[in-house]
């Protein structure tokens, strides 16, 4: 079971993202041996709102279709508590300038038991999380 981060999805689908080729490799890795994968709204969120920054509303559509209708991505939605838990975050790590919304994924991360990550960013090593990169 991997949280899957903002960072993953945009390398596998922006060829001109540095992370392009290693995230591919890590795509085709999870998928052939099935791997039950995680992410949350906010994360498909920024995903979305940066794909269609960089390659088109269109473009970001359809990466919308192909998270919502996946059999392998299982998409949380926090609660109450877990944002009051992100917040808590959001304070521990501030002198890091940590983004609220990997805050949240932190805090869903502890809820559902999820100890890895797919993410090419550091702040989710820095909070004690494996990270696959």
């Amino acid at each position: 079971m991997i949280f899957v981060d903002t960072g993953a999805f945009l390398a596998k689908y922006l060829a001109k993202d540095q992370y392009y080729a290693r995230s591919n490799e890590i795509w085709d890795e999870l998928t052939k041996n099935k791997t039950k994968l995680f992410t949350s709204n906010f994360i498909i969120d920024e995903s979305l709102t940066l794909l269609a920054r960089q390659a088109g509303n269109k473009f970001a559509a359809d990466r919308a279709f192909t998270f919502y209708s996946s059999k392998i991505l299982t998409i949380l939605r926090p609660d109450i508590n877990d944002e009051l838990r992100a917040i808590q975050h959001f304070i521990k790590y501030a002198s890091l300038k940590v983004s609220f919304t990997d805050c949240v994924s932190f805090a869903l991360m502890e809820n559902y038991s999820l100890h890895k990550a797919f993410s090419f960013d550091k702040h989710f090593e820095i909070a004690g999380f494996e990270v696959i990169k």
